[in-house]
């Protein structure tokens, strides 16, 4: 009989897509960058001097759920800098129409070039930054969820 412990012995880069990065509890009253951070592999990404030396995700998809209660005015992106420079979006200018109460979600469009062949590298940055772009007129929050496949560590 196989050893009950045997998948946990496993890192994440021995399986597919996975729960990557976390931000909970994320206030969406203001606009402004980097208004969260989202660690990548609670912020385990090895940083070497370049690609090839450097730990690496694929981001697949960013969930925005669980409002504290509507958010639907409010419009975010996801970089991988927390200077607002849209050039180094993950996520870019995604409307959260459809967080109308709790118990709801959505999932954000990756954008180019992270949609089609570009991974997150340890070499450029150990986060995800939350940018708000239109404040939700309100003092709710969400939580931002990244899934994905880790390259390597």
């Amino acid at each position: 009989m196989a050893n009950p412990d045997s998948v946990s012995q496993y890192y994440l880069d021995s399986f597919g897509n996975g729960r990557i990065g976390l931000a909970t509890n994320v206030s969406l009253v203001a606009t402004g960058n980097a208004v969260a951070t989202i660690p990548l592999l609670s912020g385990g990404l090895t940083q070497g001097s370049n690609v090839a030396t450097s730990g690496a995700v694929i981001v697949r998809r960013v969930t925005v759920n669980n409002p504290s209660a509507t958010v639907s005015n409010a419009n975010v992106s996801i970089l991988t800098s927390n200077d607002g420079n849209t050039s180094n979006a993950v996520v870019l200018n995604a409307l959260l129409s459809n967080l109308t109460a709790a118990g709801t979600f959505t999932d954000l469009t990756i954008a180019a070039p992270y949609l089609a062949n570009t991974v997150v590298s340890g070499s450029n940055t150990n986060a995800l930054f939350v940018k708000v772009n239109t404040a939700s007129g309100n003092n709710n929050t969400v939580n931002f969820a990244v899934f994905g496949d880790v390259v390597t560590f």
